[in-house]
């Protein structure tokens, strides 16, 4: 687990549409990682479903909410779709960025970081609970 107050690691990713992520460009807003092991497996659904049904709480906080998988950005849009998801899934088949923020090696672990408009991180999260994560985050938001 990367510790509280460090500055996150910085990555490029590959999302649905084709678009490139940078994490240095969100610097100015409140980042929420989540690490997942795989798209449209049970708890997964769960916590993806949980961050879809709760985003207008994180809008009205500044929170832009990112999913990682080591799944492929085809895997992802076909995830998206069948739960209408309204966030970004970001793929890193390569598990370059999964191991950086130590999510799994082999099988990626559910962890999240939420990550300051300093770019340091807030908070980390090891242990989740699928059903009440996203509301977990909001509660750990400044207000």
């Amino acid at each position: 687990m990367l510790k509280e107050k460090i500055i996150a690691p910085d990555f490029t990713l590959l999302a649905t549409d084709g678009e490139k992520h940078t994490l240095s460009n969100y610097r100015g807003q409140w980042i929420l990682l989540y690490f997942y092991p795989k798209d449209d497996t049970p708890g997964c659904t769960k916590e993806a479903c949980s961050f879809r049904d709760n985003l207008p709480n994180f809008d009205k906080l500044g929170v832009k909410v990112f999913g990682i998988s080591a799944d492929s950005p085809e895997s992802h849009k076909k995830f998206i779709n069948k739960y209408g998801l309204n966030f970004i899934l970001l793929s890193d088949e390569e598990k370059s960025v999964i191991k950086t923020y130590e999510a799994g090696s082999v099988f990626t672990k559910r962890i999240s970081y939420l990550i300051d408009p300093d770019g340091k991180i807030f908070k980390a999260y090891e242990k989740v609970n699928p059903s009440e994560h996203a509301a977990e985050v909001l509660k750990d938001l400044p207000k």
